[in-house]
């Protein structure tokens, strides 16, 4: 499979795309995952159906609720670009957004299921010992986490890359810019005789999530091992 240099192009925006939004939302799902596992607190359940929203909404609904509140005009859009001079909407750094906030549901499921697997007898043997609540996360519930940390990662990227109804609402599909493989792969097909270009990046679109499927399960096996044994 030999891609053309504006394919190449196109691939590299999209795996730069990908890789900011689940490193920058990684903490932030770790620490949620982390929260809905182990702490019981009034509204746990909306905080739940919140997270896991963006899985069963039309991605459509999703960019649009980010260009209402991320777009020139917006309220949050305005902030940005007041304090900070950043601009979200038909920008790469919008769709990285837009990546994140799908990936984001993914990532605290396989996070979640992690933490939930830790034996808690463990972290309380450490707080019994004196150990502060943060230092029995950061040398115990972590540690232990790790395969389930770096599987939801993986799913996390897969999901980054492949997203494309909520980007395209939100960022459009600038070429160069915001058009990432999927966008790109919708563009191609409209024109005739783009079907090979459009060809070449489906078969790396599905040799790239094939593979984060197999190391997906593959670090998930390897939790399951832990837990058992």
């Amino acid at each position: 499979m030999i891609l053309g240099a504006a394919e190449w192009a196109i691939v590299g925006l999209s795996l730069k795309i990908a890789l900011w939004a689940v490193i920058l939302s990684l903490p932030f799902a770790i620490w949620i995952a982390t929260i809905l596992a182990r702490r019981d607190f009034r509204g746990k359940g909306a905080l739940n159906i919140l997270v896991h929203l963006p899985l069963v909404l039309p991605p459509v609904v999703t960019g649009y609720v980010l260009l209402v509140l991320f777009g020139r005009t917006g309220p949050l859009g305005q902030a940005l670009d007041w304090a900070l001079g950043v601009s979200l909407a038909f920008r790469w750094t919008g769709a990285a957004l837009a990546a994140a906030i799908m990936a984001f549901p993914l990532m605290v499921r396989a996070i979640r299921l992690a933490v939930e697997a830790v034996d808690p007898k463990l972290e309380d043997a450490a707080a019994t010992l004196g150990a502060s609540r943060l230092r029995v996360f950061l040398t115990i519930t972590l540690p232990l986490s790790l395969p389930g940390i770096a599987a939801g990662f993986v799913l996390g990227f897969a999901k980054a890359l492949g997203e494309f109804g909520a980007t395209i609402t939100f960022v459009s599909n600038i070429p160069g810019q915001t058009q990432t493989i999927p966008t790109a792969i919708y563009a191609f097909l409209q024109v005739p005789g783009q079907e090979g270009a459009a060809t070449r990046l489906i078969l790396f679109s599905v040799a790239i999530s094939a593979l984060a499927l197999i190391l997906s399960e593959a670090l998930s096996a390897r939790m399951r091992r832990k837990v058992q044994g």
